[in-house]
């Protein structure tokens, strides 16, 4: 042993046990302070370690529980007790041994205990060093190797998050490797501080204003709550943020910029951009019914596009005619089927067959066609065998449009016997109609006459909301490393299909990048409960299948999840046990901890116990980018996000004739 070892001695093992071991501490220290060569110590904290020599290593073990055993009595000479000698009696800490730890400066700790302490063994009290060696984090930057690096400058390999609530000014540190490439959770009532987490995780990340700093990062935040845009106002200038407004009105102006570092653009998502599930999401069809014609509508609205192929014309006059063919064999009056032939061709038309040449076979004369067995052989020679209908191709379309493919689709299947399938759709086409109305839908509704550059093409639609710019020679360069998507005017059923729609169409920009792997996301998910959830909403069939997807496959092609909630139970469950690094704030809800007691199996009963106790601002992190459950301070936000708790007493009594400082959005 050496002789800062023999220094730094706070007692000896007494009980020696595969799962438990028990040190009395040396006599005559009192409130279970040790006075160290180095400093003060406060042996006693819940969560804090001890290391004990073992050959050339330390095991190191965890506190776990602390006692005391009082010295006899002694009485006084007229048979009275005396005050109990504090300082004289036994004091004893509980242990579970957690690894092991080399004597050497350049050991690594390791998990698991090959080799136990003898009794009567010294226990000594941690060093900081020591402490850097157990979380696998000794230093905050590194050098960068050629040929990025001139063997000068310095990038960061791990991230300082707080400081320990156990072990006094020290810094808590995050492996940036380990915690930012792969998914996270920060979990914790409302009014714990998840927001100020995840906005001084971003703020420490990006402080480093010299070479390397993070200019190859994205995040990307889905802010349900408008609360992140102050939070990020400070960011250096190098740092470039695009903050991005759902509007009801997404023809109007960019909001005002802050900074010179920030863009602003209102949010406009081409509907043609969905995929065929995010429709059904949309519309809520029902699997059975509703579905089968929603597709067929969707194909009908891109055959029918400006840009359609036109070596699919056969195809086109086989259904129009199809459909005029049925409606004229339908109950309908001559006068309601003349108006449905007109509509359907008003908006559906071919060379062949159009508004132009049928128009003068349904004219009417005494409530009649006057060429009726005319009209009739005419469609019929449109009419092929064995047809496949087209698929949806997202070609760009008019979504008003969409509700007349939905009657040639139903037309279409009523023409082939199914009659009534109209009345099985109409809930859908009444929702359909609804959404068509409403100003918060409106994001959606892109015309396909005048879209703009990006709203041609997926692929470049994407690249820029994350923050990449094509340059003339085809590369890639970074236009914006934090992008803001503000959706706090929009309720649950915007959120959860707009969420869906980016999380899916980034996902499959990226499994199509190559060389893979090599432009990371982070998609920061607020409030994630209201689109990630476990249940499907009345909103919602399965809104939240993408992120499972995400959750699973994500990390092959560089896109992680940062998932904060207040409601862990009511996450999914696939995407919560994909989640490699926890930061947990006060919870207590039993529901919430039971499901992250599932979730997390590998956590001590000891460390999901403190959980419920836990302050503001301090939270436990567990996970692969700390090798150790940590209880910490979260460091300070500057500035704040938009989440303060209402001032009550400030705004409840006032003088009289004061004013509210509400304003009404202009």
């Amino acid at each position: 042993m050496t002789t800062d070892d023999r220094r730094r001695a706070i007692g000896k093992v007494v009980s020696v046990a595969a799962d438990r071991l028990v040190v009395e501490l040396h006599g005559g220290t009192a409130n279970f302070t040790i006075v160290g060569f180095d400093d003060i110590h406060y042996v006693a904290r819940l969560g804090s370690f001890v290391v004990m020599p073992a050959q050339a290593e330390y095991v190191v073990a965890e506190v776990v529980g602390l006692r005391e055993r009082d010295a006899p009595l002694s009485r006084s000479a007229q048979g009275e007790a005396v005050e109990l000698d504090k300082a004289g009696s036994a004091k004893y800490l509980d242990l579970v041994p957690v690894g092991m730890l080399p004597q050497r400066r350049d050991g690594a700790f390791r998990f698991g205990v090959s080799t136990f302490p003898s009794l009567y063994a010294d226990a000594l009290y941690v060093l900081d060093e020591e402490l850097d060696r157990i979380f696998e984090v000794q230093s905050a930057s590194e050098i960068v190797p050629p040929p990025l690096g001139d063997g000068t400058v310095t990038r960061y390999n791990s991230l300082s998050i707080g400081t320990s609530a156990v072990f006094q000014d020290y810094a808590v540190k995050v492996r940036v490797d380990e915690f930012f490439g792969g998914h996270a959770a920060v979990l914790g009532n409302t009014g714990s501080g998840k927001s100020c987490t995840v906005a001084t995780l971003l703020q420490s990340l990006f402080e480093k204003k010299d070479e390397f700093f993070a200019r190859g990062a994205t995040f990307l935040v889905l802010d349900v709550n408008g609360e992140y845009r102050s939070a990020f106002s400070e960011l250096p200038e190098d740092i470039k943020k695009r903050y991005i407004k759902l509007d009801a009105n997404p023809g109007a102006d960019s909001p005002e910029a802050q900074g010179v570092s920030e863009t602003t653009s209102v949010f406009r998502l081409p509907h043609w951009f969905m995929s065929v599930e995010e429709w059904e999401l949309l519309l809520r069809a029902s699997e059975r019914t509703q579905q089968p014609v929603l597709r067929t509508a969707l194909g009908l609205s891109t055959l029918f596009a400006q840009n359609a192929k036109q070596n699919l014309e056969e195809l086109k006059n086989h259904i129009l005619a199809s459909c005029v063919l049925h409606i004229l064999q339908s109950d309908s009056g001559t006068p309601s089927k003349r108006d449905r032939i007109i509509a359907i061709l008003s908006t559906f038309q071919t060379t062949s067959l159009n508004l132009k040449v049928v128009s003068p076979k349904i004219v009417m004369s005494y409530g009649n066609f006057s060429y009726l067995n005319e009209l009739i052989e005419f469609l019929t020679k449109f009419i092929k065998n064995n047809v496949t209908l087209p698929n949806y191709e997202h070609r760009q379309f008019a979504f008003d449009d969409l509700e007349h493919a939905l009657d040639l689709a139903l037309l279409y299947e009523e023409a082939h016997g199914n009659r009534q399938i109209r009345d099985y759709c109409s809930q859908m086409l009444t929702r359909f109609k609804w959404i068509r109305q409403r100003e918060e839908f409106s994001f959606l509704r892109v015309s396909s006459n005048d879209p703009g550059s990006l709203e041609l093409d997926s692929a470049q639609y994407v690249e820029w909301i994350i923050g990449l710019t094509r340059s003339a020679d085809g590369k890639f360069e970074k236009s914006a490393q934090v992008i803001l998507l503000d959706m706090n005017e929009a309720g649950d059923e915007v959120v959860e299909v707009a969420s869906a729609v980016i999380a899916r169409l980034i996902f499959e920009r990226l499994r199509r990048a190559e060389p893979r792997n090599r432009t990371p996301i982070n998609l920061v998910l607020e409030e994630a409960h209201r689109y990630v959830s476990e249940r499907p909403s009345g909103h919602a069939i399965d809104a939240s299948r993408i992120f499972q997807r995400i959750a699973k496959e994500g990390r092959k092609y560089g896109l992680f999840l940062m998932v904060a909630s207040q409601r862990p139970s009511e996450l999914s469950k696939t995407v919560l046990s994909q989640c490699s690094n926890f930061v947990v704030h006060r919870i207590q809800n039993p529901d919430d901890l039971q499901h992250i007691r599932q979730m997390t199996p590998f956590v001590s009963d000891s460390v999901m116990k403190r959980l419920p106790s836990l302050p503001k601002q301090h939270a436990l992190i567990f996970g692969n980018a700390v090798n150790l459950p940590t209880t910490f301070k979260v460091r300070d936000v500057k500035p704040k996000p938009k989440s303060d708790d209402a001032a009550i007493r400030e705004l409840w009594f006032r003088p009289f004739g004061s004013e509210t400082e509400l304003r009404m959005p202009e």
